[in-house]
């Protein structure tokens, strides 16, 4: 098998090492238990920061200079030597977290596919010929002869997509069309007999079709021996970190109300009407028509509540009087007070819990009579519609949302929602449900106190 080598433009006899590892196998280092986790998170916050903005539909040169700040923001280290290490560790932990199910490999082999491929484009002409070298590629630059008699045609297309025109020591590769489908739908290459001619500048799309193939085997074999051997050996361990690293919520703590002053009952009501987000204005429905929600339920909308600024004793009164007219006081006191009590911090460990994140809530399973949960997710399309239509949605908006709905950009379809609620954009996006209330209130309030 013939790898990449060029006839016209002979590769320098330094030896050029790339910066960019292709994540082959496991690195053989030890990892501090902290590491494992905050070289993870701050990995995530690069893919998470990718995918809002190929969702939003950022251009090419937008999204570049996002992965570029996005990179140098998150991926430091204080000592330089460990910044290698630090990239090889965060991915390999990352693939233990989202090798578990088919929706989380699809999008981290999305994501990390869309980083690899940045990366690829900023490394030497040199290190991107030794990496396509490492993928072991079968594909030869064209020859001299080759070159000159298709030069016209490669100078067509160059000329079509606004590029530089093919000089004599352009360097191209010809490939199977179906290796780079991308570059085929795009007509950025000249066909011919079934193969495509690629110019240098363009073998990012072969290689990250490669890297993406190796990745999504990788992933089925560590999903095998996640669930054959190392969940249960390391349930101690390794498996609490990793099984929560998907739902981690990156973002502000908002256990505790931000900027705004406490809330009471009776403001409550309003409130939901203009500052609640679908999934808490839809629990706050059914527990008005119900009188009644499960644990699942009680348990997002009684975070949240808390952290919008209701206080304990607010909350036993709000959850007891809402509660009455199916459950009588003394059962209220025995079965439902204390589960208030514990998410305050009052009861058992007493631990002051933390509203849920978008993340968690879109992860989340309800079942029947369940009501928490992604509406966005787990709303057919007719009660979508008409929900959003209650907030005040026009038509228009409610197609935008829908779209990112079958496209699975569920917070994005939150963002959306927000923003057309709101009349006002939303640059950051919707990643918690306690941001959706506090930014909204911002908007809101100086409206009411003027």
């Amino acid at each position: 098998m013939e790898t990449v080598r060029t006839q016209r433009k002979p590769l320098s006899k330094e030896v050029v090492v790339p910066t960019l590892p292709l994540y082959r196998s496991p690195p053989s280092l030890e990892v501090r238990l902290e590491d494992f986790e905050l070289f993870a998170i701050d990995r995530l916050r690069v893919l998470k920061g990718i995918s809002d903005g190929l969702s939003r539909g950022k251009k090419h040169e937008e999204m570049e200079q996002l992965e570029k700040d996005l990179w140098n923001k998150n991926m430091r280290h204080p000592q330089a030597s460990e910044i290698a290490n630090k990239d090889i560790i965060s991915h390999f932990v990352l693939r233990l977290v989202y090798c578990r199910t088919e929706e989380l490999r699809k999008w981290f082999l999305s994501m990390e596919t869309a980083l690899f491929r940045y990366r690829f484009r900023q490394e030497s002409a040199e290190a991107q010929r030794a990496l396509m070298a490492e993928f072991d590629l079968p594909y030869k630059a064209v020859g001299s002869a080759e070159f000159e008699s298709l030069r016209d045609k490669l100078g067509q297309v160059s000329r079509s997509i606004g590029q530089p025109l093919p000089t004599a020591d352009a360097i191209f590769y010809k490939v199977p069309f179906e290796e780079v489908p991308e570059l085929v739908a795009g007509r950025r290459v000249f066909l011919h007999k079934g193969h495509a001619y690629i110019a240098s500048n363009q073998v990012v799309s072969l290689v990250g079709t490669q890297f993406r193939s190796h990745l999504s085997k990788a992933l089925i074999l560590t999903n095998r021996k996640w669930t054959s051997t190392v969940r249960e050996q390391e349930k101690d361990r390794l498996t609490p970190i990793v099984e929560a690293l998907c739902t981690s919520y990156l973002g502000p703590d908002y256990s505790q109300p931000k900027g705004f002053a406490e809330i009471s009952v009776k403001d409550i009501n309003e409130l939901a009407r203009s500052s609640f987000p679908l999934c808490m204005r839809h629990l706050f429905e059914k527990l008005k028509e119900d009188h009644h929600l499960k644990h699942g339920g009680r348990m997002q909308l009684g975070l949240f509540l808390k952290g919008v600024g209701l206080k304990l004793d607010d909350a036993l009164m709000f959850w007891k009087a809402e509660f009455s007219q199916k459950v009588s006081a003394e059962r209220f006191d025995k079965e439902y007070a204390y589960g208030i009590r514990h998410n305050y911090g009052r009861e058992g460990k007493r631990t002051d819990y933390t509203p849920y994140s978008c993340q968690k809530i879109i992860l989340s399973t309800p079942g029947v009579g369940d009501h928490h949960g992604c509406p966005y997710r787990h709303f057919s399309d007719e009660n979508l519609r008409a929900a959003l239509s209650k907030m005040g949605v026009n038509s228009r908006a409610v197609e935008d949302v829908m779209d990112k709905v079958r496209n699975r950009h569920y917070q994005l379809a939150c963002t959306l929602t927000f923003e057309a609620v709101h009349a006002s954009s939303c640059d950051s996006g919707i990643n918690h449900p306690n941001q959706y209330f506090s930014d909204s209130q911002k908007l809101l309030q100086p409206k009411v106190n003027t």
